[in-house]
């Protein structure tokens, strides 16, 4: 799912040393350009092709003939019902298993509620275009509806639902019978291109110092307009850079076969040099298809920038420099995917830290960030919870969630900085999210607030549990979600546990609560941040830890909380893959 860099170590051409102050200032501007990348509208989703069938509509004694058809919606939050796709119409059938598959573009940052009805159509309209049929004008049979996310975590695929009709359409609605999904990700996800590019005399842009360039891919859209689906990472003072491999599937360039890699699918290749006000010089571009890049690499050819005529009246001409860019590797192959490790098994195992510093007020009163509202509308605290936990509690069959407050005094006890929410001595698990819910209602009440804000023993029991499950050798990844209203005050010892538990399955999601000023918070979070060294000058072995405002509005529209979310899949994959961790066949 959006797969671009590899996430090799170093290569060469002016690599820096690690731990170095070229190496950070490479590692922000990088993070940077990230944040440039989502800005424009790239995000991460793959194709997901749904299969429907069904059994047992109804009695034979009541519907000796029926001609079936499914309709799927997607339902948005508080929205209405949205057709997606419906299937062809089968005469005189009451199991269905329809042919025509309905696409659906699976989003893990965000829950994708489907409904599916089914209709008999009436024998006047069978010649009539199923998309043109209107549905008012045929029998309602029933409908199921589920989440796309339980379809793709369960085994094979495959989801069976009940059928429910009120009782005025159906004489006997207790014998509808069954709607059975299969999902099946787009091939296009699974095939890949690896290459490397490199460019020589780049223009210097900078006054004092060289260029810091960076790569970014778009393709072009049905509409004429861009799509960015992919970047490199910053080179720092470089005008000959070699970047580390670009890595894009089939179904990021918009097409589902190697064949069809021509003139048809052009990508554009813009060459910007790096600005950490976020307004990126644009040093040049190339429009090429995947199909002339191979090309470019077998005749090791370079290809000159050019850039658009500056004068408005030449809209269509263009100014070619003497820059060029390089393939020096090109490469086809298949990869497994995110959902390759979900449906084989792998699960997502969700964590929650609350902070209980004093500096959240009392939380019997309506001003702090801990009230609970008699009318049940939830705080800060309990909708950051329920916003990540409802997205992740489908990945984790058993829903045995480990819950932990930090910076409190139990009762008769000192100041605890990881303390188990459910009131336990030796369990943190608790069922479910609404577990969490209940136990965090219960901690308020037995509780003294205090302080110091520290994360270090907190990200240090949840590494643990963590590196329990490698030793047990299972199938998991762990998501800690830390919530809290103030800045760390161990700073160092928290970057110390941040960089040891990069080498673990696990991921750290951090979100500020309240009106407090977060920006020394932002050394948690690489896109925003330098690189993280420990105090033995170590530095983080790949990006696993994220921090954000809840109160952010992200650029593209999606929310703090889905916008980190939307990091969760690629962070996996790095784990996965820089550990040649293979659980399924492709």
């Amino acid at each position: 799912m959006g797969n671009c860099c590899s996430d090799e170590a170093g290569h060469a051409g002016g690599a820096h040393p690690v731990g170095s102050a070229a190496a950070k200032a490479a590692s922000a501007a990088s993070a940077a350009a990230d944040r440039f990348l989502r800005s424009r509208g790239a995000g991460a989703s793959t194709q997901i092709e749904l299969s429907i069938s069904a059994s047992n509509l109804g009695d034979q004694e009541y519907f000796p003939k029926i001609n079936p058809m499914v309709v799927v919606y997607s339902k948005r939050k508080d929205g209405p019902l949205e057709e997606i796709g419906r299937s062809e119409v089968i005469l005189n059938s009451l199991n269905p298993s329809w042919t025509t598959k309905i696409s659906v573009q699976y989003q893990f940052e965000v829950l994708q509620p489907l409904v599916f009805q089914i209709f008999d159509i009436n024998q006047q309209f069978h010649d009539v275009n199923e998309k043109m049929l209107k549905l008012e004008e045929q029998e309602f049979l029933g409908e199921a509806t589920c989440l796309l996310s339980e379809v793709i975590t369960k085994q094979n695929r495959l989801l069976s639902l009940k059928l429910g009709v009120s009782e005025h359409n159906l004489p006997n609605p207790s014998k509808f019978g069954e709607l059975t999904v299969q999902a099946e990700e787009s091939a296009g996800s699974k095939a890949i291109m690896e290459m490397i590019f490199h460019c020589s005399d780049l223009e210097i842009k900078d006054l004092l110092t060289k260029s810091d360039p960076f790569l970014l891919i778009s393709r072009i859209s049905d509409s004429g307009m861009p799509i960015p689906i992919c970047k490199t990472e910053v080179r720092k003072n470089d005008l000959s850079p070699r970047w580390k491999p670009v890595i894009l599937n089939l179904q990021q360039i918009g097409t589902t076969n190697y064949c069809q890699l021509c003139d048809e699918n052009p990508l554009i290749i813009e060459c910007f040099n790096f600005s950490s006000n976020g307004k990126h010089d644009l040093v040049g571009k190339i429009v090429k298809s995947v199909a002339e890049l191979e090309n470019m690499f077998h005749r090791q050819n370079g290809e000159n920038f050019f850039v658009p005529a500056s004068n408005a009246h030449e809209c269509h001409s263009k100014e070619v420099l003497k820059s060029q860019l390089y393939v020096e590797k090109y490469v086809e192959s298949n990869r497994h995917t995110f959902l390759d490790y979900i449906s084989a098994g792998c699960q997502l195992n969700f964590m929650v830290g609350v902070d209980f510093t004093a500096s959240n007020g009392n939380p019997r009163l309506p001003d702090s960030l801990h009230y609970i509202d008699p009318s049940g509308r939830p705080n800060v605290y309990q909708k950051a919870i329920l916003e990540i936990g409802d997205v992740l509690q489908h990945y984790d069959p058993a829903k045995r969630f480990p819950s932990w407050g930090f910076g409190a005094r139990p009762i008769d006890g000192p100041v605890s900085h990881c303390f188990n929410l459910n009131g336990s001595t030796y369990q943190p698990e608790v069922d479910g999210i609404q577990g969490i819910m209940s136990a965090y209602i219960s901690a308020l009440r037995n509780v003294s607030l205090a302080g110091p804000t520290l994360f270090g023993q907190l990200i240090s029991t949840a590494m643990a549990i963590a590196s329990q499950s490698l030793t047990d050798n299972q199938q998991k990844y762990f998501i800690l979600l830390i919530v809290t209203d103030g800045v760390v005050t161990d700073f160092q010892e928290t970057i110390d546990a941040i960089i040891k538990a990069s080498d673990f399955p696990i991921s750290i999601i951090v979100i500020g609560v309240g009106g407090a000023d977060f920006k020394e918070m932002e050394f948690l979070d690489p896109n925003k941040g330098e690189k993280l060294e420990s105090s033995t000058g170590r530095v983080a072995s790949r990006d696993m830890i994220q921090f954000a405002p809840m109160k952010d509005v992200h650029v593209s529209g999606m929310s703090t909380i889905q916008s980190l979310l939307a990091e969760i899949p690629g962070q996996f994959m790095t784990y996965m893959r820089t550990r040649e961790i293979q659980t399924v066949s492709i």
